[in-house]
């Protein structure tokens, strides 16, 4: 176990005044061992108690050989895994179970009277995993490097005829020829109206002259994510696409100038949204500024109007504003910020000035 972050999660437990909780997402699971388990329908539990009670429950189809350091207790298919799990939580306090963890197990749980309540312990282990470590930060620093060198690569392929999903494979071979763990996420790359669609799903479309072209691209790498977005132009550009353009920078640049300890999720999102409202484009930036990033592509905690938490030093979030006509075209800057004790370090150095291939 990685005792450092195991002991941040049970100081919040203990202010919490929570005994016991029940780990059941791999992620966490991963963040706290060092190990990946997907279980897929069957049981995963790492029960952590603040008396110094862990362990971690596995099917045996999912073997371990090196120390994790934690006891590791076994079943198989024939087991009840719920009730195996049950003998070990104190019926008498109340359990917390994070994350996802399926019906079957967690109402299997409560039938046995495992517990003598039960709360959702998902923020104890999420505010835990916001804050990064040196090393976490380390490997977010390398995973955006590699994501810096794709782009730049990907950026060569655009004006070569490519359709969406093709130019979808081609970065998955730059991704591969790069040594990375692959796509952080499905990427999303729009040609045109295409681009006017924040979560557009590639398509067989191919780039035509004067279309603003959307690469929004992550890679992973040592099980941590990166994540950018960049928006360049097909041998031309219009006056009005060039204004959009130069909106969402400017947009971007402010809210990241916003970035240091202390100020507010909302107040950064509004650098970024109130400028774009300034110059009449507000009605068309209709997703969040950012949203926090590691060992997900999507951790827990947003850069967005309704999130009034404060920004800590070791917190890693994206900042991307955008503005999408639709028809027409659409235009987003994304880069992941670090934010360090006086400020932030901006995790990417891929050029996002205006671009016209």
């Amino acid at each position: 176990m990685k005792l450092n972050r195991l002991e941040s999660i049970l100081e919040k437990m203990k202010a919490e005044n929570l005994e016991q909780m029940i780990i059941s997402d791999p992620a966490s699971i991963f963040y706290l061992t060092g190990k990946w388990i997907h279980p897929g329908e069957r049981m995963l539990a790492l029960y952590i108690s603040t008396r110094g009670e862990h362990k971690l429950f596995v099917n045996k189809l999912f073997p371990i050989t090196e120390d994790l350091g934690v006891e590791i207790v076994w079943f198989d298919d024939t087991n009840n895994a719920v009730e195996i799990l049950s003998e070990v939580v104190l019926k008498d306090k109340s359990v917390g179970v994070d994350k996802n963890w399926p019906a079957r197990f967690l109402i299997g749980l409560m039938e046995l009277k495992a517990g003598s309540s039960y709360v959702n312990g998902s923020l104890i282990v999420d505010r835990v995993r916001m804050i990064k470590d040196e090393a976490e930060k380390d490997f977010m620093r390398e995973a955006s490097r590699l994501n810096d060198l794709a782009m730049e690569k990907l950026k060569n392929e655009v004006t070569k005829g490519h359709s969406e999903k093709e130019l979808m494979q081609v970065l998955q071979g730059i991704y591969k020829e790069l040594g990375t763990d692959g796509f952080s996420f499905e990427p999303i790359l729009g040609f045109g109206a295409n681009a006017a669609n924040p979560h557009h799903s590639n398509t067989d479309k191919v780039a035509e002259i004067g279309d603003s072209i959307i690469l929004d691209i992550g890679c992973a790498k040592n099980s941590y994510c990166s994540d950018m977005t960049r928006t360049v132009f097909l041998k031309e550009a219009s006056d009005k696409a060039k204004e959009v353009f130069e909106i969402v920078l400017e947009a971007n640049k402010r809210a990241i100038n916003t970035v240091k300890p202390g100020v507010r999720f909302c107040d950064i999102d509004a650098a970024a949204r109130d400028y774009i409202a300034s110059k009449g484009y507000g009605e068309y930036f209709t997703h969040r500024t950012g949203h926090s990033i590691g060992i997900d592509v999507h951790d827990y905690g947003d850069v967005s109007a309704i999130n009034t938490d404060k920004v800590e030093p070791g917190m890693i979030f994206s900042i991307e504003p955008g503005i999408y006509l639709p028809g027409e075209i659409g235009v987003r800057i994304e880069d992941l910020v670090l934010v360090t004790e006086d400020g932030c370090e901006v995790l990417n150095k891929a050029d996002k000035e205006l671009c016209i291939l």
